[in-house]
């Protein structure tokens, strides 16, 4: 008689449901899409201006799924994982001087699996590495929805472990490579995997 696999000691978490943003707070007279607006509504801030970078590379691409967290890349498309970085000259809060654009955690831990966790080792974990800088440097030209504000400049990864870096300048990003537009990143990034560009999807 064979002996029953022990309980596995971890929580698994379900997989996202996207919401729409009506959906209403029980026990709050509030709905998700007011909780986006107390959180999220100024799109100049860090983190969000990262996520937001994020979405406009899957838009790009025509990817829809959700982003997830603590996955080792931000975008998969087909079958390119890309990580994307942003970085800005303007920020929220007061500045004597505009902030340096620079990429940094290009290297990061992998998660293998649940029994292993962390790799010991930072790595570069994505195929392809968007970094897009929003090149505006006055608050007042400064629209967080003006797509043409944004410059993005598309690495390989063995471009990367070749300079063995953990982040990059502006000034040396634009050295390496072209900056391109939105409606050119498609093709960008699938030169930097080494596929033909004349294979993108219109």
């Amino acid at each position: 008689m064979s002996t029953p696999p022990e309980p596995s000691p971890w929580i698994p978490a379900p997989p996202s449901v996207p919401l729409r943003g009506d959906e209403r707070f029980l026990g709050m007279d509030a709905t998700v899409q007011d909780f986006w607006r107390f959180a999220m509504s100024d799109l100049r801030v860090n983190n969000t201006r990262g996520y937001l970078a994020e979405f406009m590379v899957a838009r790009a691409l025509g990817v829809n799924a959700l982003r997830t967290e603590w996955d080792d890349y931000d975008v998969l498309w087909n079958d390119i994982a890309i990580e994307v970085k942003a970085s800005a000259h303007l920020q929220v809060w007061a500045q004597r001087q505009l902030s340096q654009i620079r990429f940094t955690g290009l290297r990061a831990h992998s998660w293998g699996d649940i029994e292993a966790g962390m790799s010991p080792e930072k790595s570069y974990k994505a195929d392809v590495y968007v970094l897009a800088a929003h090149t505006v440097r006055e608050h007042n030209a400064y629209d967080p929805l003006d797509v043409s504000a944004w410059s993005f400049f598309v690495l390989p990864q063995a471009q990367l472990v070749s300079l063995n870096v953990d982040s990059l300048s502006l000034a040396r990003v634009s050295g390496l490579t072209e900056a391109v537009g939105i409606t050119e990143l498609a093709a960008a990034v699938l030169t930097a995997h080494g596929r033909n560009a004349n294979l993108v999807q219109r």
